[in-house]
C-alpha cells in the first residue's frame, strides 16, 4: 500500500472528474472524516485515513483489501473505473441519464443504452461526457458515457446509441472473483 504517485494521481484526478467534476474535493473531505486515495496491488482503493493508518501496520502480503476499490492502472498507464465506485460517485455526479423500465435488463447485461430505452436525460450533457445510469426510480445501476448530447438525443432514431456502457451493478455477480 502506497500514496498515489503525481503521474498516477492525475490519472485519477482526471477520470473522476469526467463523473463528477469539480465534486473531487467533497469525496476527500467528507464531514465523517478524511478521505484518501492508495495503491495498492494495481488498484486504486478509496479509504478513510484511520483505516489507511491501521492498515499500514500490516504486511503487505498479508493484506488483501482496505477501503472500497475505485478502480485499477492498467499497465497501459490508464485509470479503469469500477463497479464499486457508483456509491461514491452518485450524488456528486453531473450528467444523469435514467432507464426505461424494459432497458433495464439490457443494460444490466452489459449492452449500451438506446434512444428507445431512454427515459430521461439531465440538460447540458454533452457528448462524450461521464454520466451516471439511473433506473426511472432513480436508482444508480451502472455508468457510461453519453454517446450524444442532450440536444443529438431529441432528434435521434430509435436504434442510435445514447449512451456507451461502462460499468453495471451486474458486474457484482458476472466479475465476483475479480473486483477485489
Amino acid at each position: 500500500m502506497r500514496t498515489l504517485s503525481d503521474d498516477e494521481t492525475a490519472l485519477v484526478f482526471t477520470k473522476l472528474s469526467k463523473y463528477i467534476g469539480s465534486n473531487i474535493k467533497s469525496l476527500l473531505d467528507r464531514s465523517d472524516g478524511l478521505y484518501c486515495f492508495r495503491l495498492h496491488k494495481g488498484r486504486v482503493y478509496y479509504v478513510k485515513e484511520d483505516v489507511m493508518k491501521v492498515a499500514a501496520l500490516l504486511p503487505r502480503e498479508n493484506l488483501v483489501s482496505m477501503g472500497v476499490c475505485f478502480g485499477k492502472i492498467t499497465k497501459g498507464k490508464k485509470f479503469l473505473l469500477n463497479i464499486t465506485a457508483l456509491e461514491f460517485l452518485s450524488p456528486y455526479c453531473q450528467h444523469k441519464v435514467w432507464v426505461k423500465e424494459a432497458s433495464e435488463q439490457n443494460f444490466m447485461y452489459g449492452n449500451h443504452i438506446y434512444k428507445s430505452g431512454l427515459f430521461r436525460i439531465s440538460d447540458n450533457t454533452p457528448k462524450y461526457a461521464g454520466v451516471v445510469v439511473y433506473t426511472h426510480n432513480d436508482i444508480p445501476m451502472g455508468f457510461g458515457v453519453a454517446a450524444k448530447s442532450t440536444s443529438e438525443c431529441r432528434h435521434a432514431n430509435p436504434m442510435d446509441i445514447i449512451c456507451f456502457h461502462q460499468a453495471d451493478i451486474g458486474e457484482y455477480i458476472r466479475n465476483e472473483d475479480t473486483l477485489v
